[in-house]
Parts: C-alpha cells; structure tokens; sequence
C-alpha cells in the first residue's frame, strides 16, 4: 500500500476530549506489563493529547515504554507484534507501532505505542507542560486546529507543522523540571 493510499485509510481526525482515554491508557498499560513480562524494568507512561484534560486530540491513546538499555528494542517489539501489534517505524534507537489499526481502517480503540529506552522520554516533559499550563494546552490545541483541516491526509505535513511548537515547550519543561525523569 502507498503512503498515499495509508493516509486516505487513515486520516487525520481530530475529536472533543473523552473521558474514556483515561481507562483505554489504563488497560493498555496493564497489557504492555503482562506482555512484557520478565523483560526487566519496564515503564509504561500515557503521552501525548490523549493524556491532556480538555483538549482536542486524534483519538488515538499514545503510549511510551521505556526499557533499561541491555533490553534488545527489537526483541520486545517483536514479542508486541505477535500479539497483533504492527510495526509501522523504526530506527537504531526507537521502534513504534499501532495497536488498532486494520486493513478497514481505524478499530474503536487505537493506540500508537513508542519503545525506547529509558532516558529517551521528551514527550513526558512535553506532556507535564501541558498539564501544568493549560494556557500553553490551548495554544497546542488551537494550532493542531489550525493544521488538522489542511493535512488531514498528509500525516508528515500535520507533524511537521506543530514541530516548533513542540520542540520550543518541551525545551522549557526540560529547564524547568530538570531531572524530573
């Protein structure tokens, strides 16, 4: 399937907050531990819109886990994929894959779930400036508006388009809670 032919399958959407994200994290979370078992330190952390009170978001739950470094990131991922998770990126030091996602498109719940190891978590700093700063949520939120309409089958443009936004604040959440992972 083309790139092309994946973003029309798979749009972008965005809808009004839902209380449900809360507990999908939270069933997921205990999924990722039971599959991942045995493979040492394990955290599991809900990141992005999703795991914000009150704004817009895909309806899509984010999820990070974090491995110690002697754990092989392809080795889990491919414990993950047996369990009906699909591989969709990958690079030396990051894999990511979908939890939902079906040749008809979206299932009711999806998940996007980022393998690391620890340490590599800048979406946790991110995630607690918006949490902290509901005025700096609300710039996010207006600006992933903004973009949703015009790259609603362009997934790489959308991205692109909140970069400095997301990049400028998880900047300052470093600063400002130094240490805090």
């Amino acid at each position: 399937m083309s790139l092309q032919e994946l973003w029309e399958l798979f749009p972008i959407s965005l809808v009004a907050p839902n209380p449900e994200w809360a507990q999908r994290y939270q069933n997921m979370e205990r999924l990722l531990h039971e599959l991942l078992s045995g493979a040492g330190d394990v955290r599991v952390c809900h990141i992005g819109s999703t795991a914000i009170k009150g704004i817009w978001a895909k309806d899509i739950v984010d999820v990070l886990v974090e491995v110690g470094a002697e754990q092989s990131l392809d080795a889990l991922a491919e414990r993950l994929e047996r369990k009906g998770f699909i591989r969709m990126s990958e690079s030396l030091s990051r894999i990511s894959l979908n939890y939902g996602c079906t040749l008809d498109g979206f299932a009711e719940e999806v998940f996007h779930v980022h393998l690391r190891h620890c340490g590599d978590n800048d979406e946790l700093y991110f995630r607690d400036c918006l949490k902290e700063h509901p005025d700096v949520a609300e710039d996010y939120q207006r600006l992933k508006l903004s973009l949703w309409r015009e790259h609603e089958h362009d997934r790489d443009a959308y991205t692109e388009g909140k970069t400095e936004f997301v990049r400028k604040w998880t900047e300052e959440a470093k600063r400002v809670y130094k240490g805090r992972y």
